[in-house]
């Protein structure tokens, strides 16, 4: 069962990723009150500005205030949907305020909520391999079955649908696409694994500092057919670690540069390799594991000295 485990997220990888767009989509929903209105219009500003410094190859559109509405979220996607290919990324965040009835979520928007079905609908259309959907909003967690899919990664602040006060995690997701800290491995790109994990240490430590208990938990799901789960193991986690959200210092000059990009997408499709291969250790020939490691390592090495010129 592990076994092909690796061979599925392994095809992640080999199949057609060469060097290919990343669209971003963010919204912002209602706050309801004034407070939250400027702490969600802020977050999703910051998010705009860090997205549209990622490089040529970002595509990104986002939606708050008056436009924070089930119809243009409707033909935002719909756009995506019709311009993406199969080699892009698309990443969708959602900011704000959820509900979960037991049965439903839905996200909080001007006029019309839209549900996790109906984004999950909506994501399906998208031709994109590697999708990414962070759900920030209270009672995020009540939408992670209906939005998990193979291929695509599902973050969400709360652990469950009943997690329901008010969340602080968009904050930090948005801190950790600014410090180069959450770059824990020093590559030159913040993946979505680092992002999260940096995020989720800064909620517990917001809460701990204020001296309350924590009413917000984030977890994810990125096989498309597991529970959502705090941490990597088992699995988990792998499409998270091999998923750029964005590129910062060298890696993103390399990324504004033609001539280079197939280059920085080789490193990055070894990079991505390594860590597959890391976390299906357990489930390969000791000898195998270590001849492929040892050659993936050597191939990146070769890479990132042709980049370094």
């Amino acid at each position: 069962m592990r076994y092909r485990w690796l061979l599925v997220v392994s095809s992640w990888l080999l199949v057609g990723r060469a060097w290919g767009a990343v669209y971003y989509v963010t919204v912002a929903g209602i706050g309801g009150e004034p407070d939250y209105e400027q702490r969600f219009t802020a977050a999703a500003k910051d998010l705009d500005r860090v997205l549209k410094g990622a490089g040529s190859s970002a595509h990104v559109v986002t939606l708050m205030g008056k436009d924070a509405t089930r119809a243009r979220l409707t033909e935002v996607l719909a756009g995506v949907a019709r311009d993406a290919k199969s080699e892009d990324d698309f990443v969708l965040v959602l900011i704000g305020h959820g509900s979960f009835d037991g049965v439903e979520y839905k996200f909080n928007l001007v006029g019309p909520d839209v549900s996790g079905g109906e984004l999950a609908g909506m994501c399906d259309k998208i031709a994109a391999r590697r999708q990414l959907v962070v759900d920030t909003t209270s009672a995020s967690g009540g939408a992670v079955i209906a939005l998990r899919r193979s291929g695509r990664a599902v973050v969400a602040a709360t652990k469950s649908g009943t997690e329901k006060n008010a969340t602080v995690f968009a904050r930090y997701w948005v801190e950790g696409l600014q410090d180069s800290a959450a770059d824990v491995d020093k590559s030159d790109s913040v993946s979505a694994l680092e992002v999260f994990e940096y995020a989720d240490r800064k909620t517990a430590a917001f809460y701990e500092s204020q001296k309350r208990l924590a009413t917000e938990h984030a977890v994810f799901e990125d096989t498309g057919h597991g529970e959502a789960v705090r941490s990597a193991g088992g699995g988990e986690g792998a499409l998270l670690a091999s998923f750029t959200v964005l590129r910062i210092g060298a890696s993103q000059k390399v990324a504004n540069d033609p001539a280079r990009q197939a280059l920085l997408a080789k490193k990055e499709r070894l990079e991505q390799k390594i860590d597959v291969l890391k976390y299906g250790k357990a489930a390969m020939d000791p000898a195998d594991y270590k001849k492929q490691l040892t050659a993936a390592l050597v191939e990146l090495a070769q890479v990132q000295q042709e980049l370094d010129k």
